[in-house]
């Protein structure tokens, strides 16, 4: 069975996000309000960056991650009111760090148009992102909780080094399975971790209950990017808005790819080793059938779906309720799409 065919298998059986997020549907276009009237700007050129940007669309998947957690967690009318200001604010950090992301990557296609930095410009591009970064602060400062300030500090710092490790293994054929987890831990799963804790935070939750609930967030985040890692080799590029085997072509080892080098013939490996150090799209055919023939992406899969079980398992703490249950059906949403 190829690896194509085994993930349309999963993709039958998963829920869509838009569907797993219906109990949050108010919330989501309460959400939609602050964001707007947060990006304005006297500017005319950040307006139009932003609109740009909100046109793109894009899950939401941490921001609605924080609301809906913050419901399931029984949260009251005001509480929920700073928890839609902070989703905004999260949101808005993603947001910069894939403005800065696409430029260091000279990326020029993100969900099936170009990227702000193609658009506008890698300056331009920089300069919104340092807005939407000082603007979440702006914001967090207002919600004047010393709490929320030591959770977003922290998760900006460490998502940059994040950016900063991803950039030293760019090109690197050495970069270990260890080293790479260190990646995603910093760069991906550290606002979705950050976006749970808030939403214990803002509805007054113990100090132990708000670190379970950011394993959780790390645990979803942490799947759900082994899994674009898995789709990187075998999704369909139209429903993903980017090239099956971009990651390789910039020169980026991720876990399939890290897997295949350890357990390919010679050959093979010398092959992944050069592609790694010098990106582009030379020995991809090669490569690509090598990473299905060692169970590369099989392996990348497993790992993804242990960690949305763990991550399942932690909501055992949080009354029954249809968000609940949304945010069980986030981690079947993780490990089970094709986009």
């Amino acid at each position: 069975m190829s690896n194509l065919t085994t993930l349309a298998q999963m993709s039958q059986a998963a829920p869509s996000v838009k569907s797993v997020l219906l109990p949050i549907a108010t919330d989501m276009q309460s959400l939609d309000d602050v964001i707007r009237t947060s990006l304005h700007s006297e500017v005319s050129l950040i307006n139009q960056i932003s609109d740009y940007i909100i046109g793109a669309g894009g899950k939401r998947l941490r921001p609605a991650l924080l609301m809906l957690t913050a419901r399931a967690l029984e949260a009251s009318d005001a509480q929920m009111r700073k928890a839609t200001e902070l989703a905004a604010i999260v949101e808005f950090i993603h947001t910069a760090t894939l403005l800065h992301d696409d430029v260091v990557d000279e990326s020029s296609m993100r969900r099936g148009r170009l990227t702000a930095n193609a658009q506008y410009g890698n300056s331009a591009a920089v300069l919104v992102g340092d807005f939407l970064y000082s603007r979440s602060f702006q914001m967090m400062v207002k919600i004047g909780l010393m709490e929320v300030m030591n959770v977003l500090s922290d998760a900006t710092n460490t998502i940059a080094e994040g950016e900063v490790l991803q950039l030293l293994n760019c090109k690197d054929p050495d970069v270990t399975e260890a080293r790479y987890m260190q990646v995603i831990d910093f760069k991906t799963a550290k606002l979705f971790e950050a976006s749970c804790k808030l939403a214990g935070i803002v509805t007054g939750q113990s100090a132990d209950h708000i670190a379970n609930l950011g394993l959780f967030g790390a645990e979803l985040g942490g799947a759900f990017q082994l899994v674009d890692d898995v789709l990187d080799y075998a999704g369909d590029s139209g429903a993903m808005g980017k090239n099956v085997g971009d990651d390789l072509r910039e020169g980026k080892p991720t876990l399939p790819l890290i897997h295949a080098m350890q357990h390919g013939p010679a050959s093979i490996r010398e092959s992944i080793r050069r592609a790694i150090s010098e990106g582009g799209t030379q020995e991809v055919a090669p490569i690509l059938e090598a990473i299905a023939n060692t169970g590369s992406l099989q392996y990348t899969q497993a790992k993804a779906e242990q960690l949305a079980a763990s991550a399942k398992q932690r909501l055992a703490q949080l009354p029954d309720s249809p968000y609940k249950t949304a945010l069980a059906g986030l981690c079947e949403v993780a490990v089970k799409r094709s986009s």
